[in-house]
């Protein structure tokens, strides 16, 4: 088993899902962190289901009489992408001001991807650990010891 992630004073823990983030600071230490939440972030992306016209579109295949379906963008997933790079965005503004110097990133796969994608070398720099886990709505006291005690 690996080492526990030890925060420093001031260091940052972002728990995100594909519409909202969860700022954390450590207001405590490395040896006795106590997070707190300073800042949440959120996004309305109704399901894609909701977000569709009634019917896909069709095209002509040509002059055989025939017509396809067009599928419909997936715009539930186009939502998440934007808010990942939303999310990417907020914390390079955020670095480059030298608001933190360190910071954990927890997110489900598939998102914690997409962020690490629109990521800038400046917030990569500070990362000192990435927690593939959707842990959005737990309470914060339960994110503290899931995300210290990983490592």
């Amino acid at each position: 088993m690996s080492e526990p992630i030890r925060l420093k004073h001031n260091g940052w823990v972002v728990v995100a899902d594909g519409t909202k983030a969860l700022f954390l600071r450590n207001a405590g230490d490395e040896k006795f962190p106590n997070l707190e939440i300073f800042k949440k972030e959120t996004q309305d992306n109704p399901p894609n289901r909701e977000q569709m016209s009634d019917r896909p579109g069709r095209l002509s295949d040509g002059s055989n009489g025939h017509r396809s379906a067009v599928s419909e963008a997936d715009w539930h997933a186009l939502a998440e992408s934007g808010f990942a790079s939303d999310l990417a965005d907020m914390l390079y503004k955020r670095a480059h001001k030298g608001k933190f110097d360190e910071i954990v990133l927890v997110a489900a796969p598939s998102v914690l991807g997409e962020v690490r994608k629109h990521l800038h070398k400046e917030v990569t720099s500070r990362v000192i650990a990435e927690i593939g886990k959707d842990l959005t709505n737990h309470p914060v006291d339960k994110i503290e010891k899931l995300v210290l005690a990983s490592g």
